[in-house]
This record gives C-alpha cells, sequence and structure tokens, in this order.
C-alpha cells in the first residue's frame, strides 16, 4: 500500500508481457504524469480545516500553530495538568482552571523576561527561591542567585536575595503581589 509520502507513489510497476501474460521479471518506471502534478504544490504547504473565517486568519493561525502546540506541552510536562485522577464535574473544571492560570501567570512571566528564560528554568527557579523566616528578624534567603532571579527582581522592584527582609517590608511586598 503506497502512503502519502511513500517515494513509491511516482513508479509504475509493469507485471505483465506486452501480450498480456505474466512477467517473470517486473519493469519498473517513473511515472511521469504523477511527478509534474505533485511539482505544482512544491514550496506550498496544504492546510484542510474547519475553521470559519478568511483566508488570511487561517494561515495566521497555522503559523501559530507552534505556540499552541508548545502550550499543550508546557500543560503536560511542566504544569502537570495531566494524569487527572478527579471524576466529578466540578474537580475537573477546577483542576482545568487551576492549570489555565498558572499558563497564563507563566505567559506573563514569560513576556516581562522578554521571552529570555525557558518554560523549565523559570517553574524550576520559582520552585527553589525559598526563604527562611528567621524569628523576630525577618526573612533570609535560602536560594542561590541566578541571572534569572534577578531579573525577576529587576523586573518585578524589589529584592528578596541580598538581605534579611524585616516582617513588615515582607508583608509590603505580598500586599503589592495582590494588586
Amino acid at each position: 500500500k503506497k502512503r502519502t509520502n511513500d517515494p513509491a507513489r511516482f513508479i509504475d510497476s509493469i507485471h505483465v508481457t506486452s501480450d498480456g501474460e505474466v512477467a517473470e521479471k517486473v519493469s519498473h518506471t517513473l511515472d511521469q504524469s504523477v511527478i509534474q502534478e505533485e511539482a505544482k504544490y512544491d514550496g506550498f504547504y496544504g492546510v484542510c480545516t474547519n475553521l470559519e473565517g478568511s483566508v488570511e486568519e487561517v494561515v495566521q493561525i497555522t503559523q501559530r500553530r507552534w505556540q499552541i502546540e508548545e502550550t499543550f506541552r508546557i500543560l503536560k510536562s511542566e504544569m502537570r495538568a495531566r494524569p487527572v485522577f478527579v471524576r466529578k464535574d466540578q474537580r475537573i473544571k477546577a483542576h482545568f482552571l487551576t492549570c489555565f492560570l498558572s499558563l497564563l501567570v507563566y505567559r506573563i512571566l514569560e513576556k516581562k523576561l522578554d521571552e529570555a528564560f525557558s518554560c523549565s528554568s523559570i517553574i524550576q527557579t520559582l520552585r527553589e527561591m525559598r526563604v527562611l523566616e528567621y524569628a523576630g528578624e525577618g526573612y533570609i534567603p535560602t536560594y542561590t542567585r541566578t541571572d534569572l532571579t534577578d531579573r525577576l527582581h529587576e523586573v518585578f522592584g524589589f529584592r528578596t536575595d541580598t538581605e534579611i527582609i524585616e516582617q513588615k517590608r515582607m508583608k509590603k511586598i505580598l500586599k503589592q503581589t495582590k494588586k
């Protein structure tokens, strides 16, 4: 059986003689008509869709397909959206809402960081950015500074890595994040 991209589709095999008898040897030739027909489409990418809209809109969506595929990859691997072990509709919706919001926060971070860091590095760094509460003094960073942590501090206008952060100041930082 010939597949769509199988080069055998260009080859004709003749299994009979000119008298119509079964041939012992098979004769192979290139089918020039098939080659010429397919040459019309060289350099073009065919798209079949059920989307409604203009050709330009469909082409734009198709060109952004890699972003859509990347989004699903991030949801599956980095956000751990699957497998889902919930059965009730309300819990399923809550799970995917959480995943969607996580993805939204990631995309906002990605844009603010000028797309300079990978998804896995951003998520891993955020997971590792921990502080230790030092009784009566404040919070001490327990993570290692990197280019990404420095850039996050730069973008969001506060530092958590160079000094002990007083409890009063930490409350102010947390209040800023809720705006």
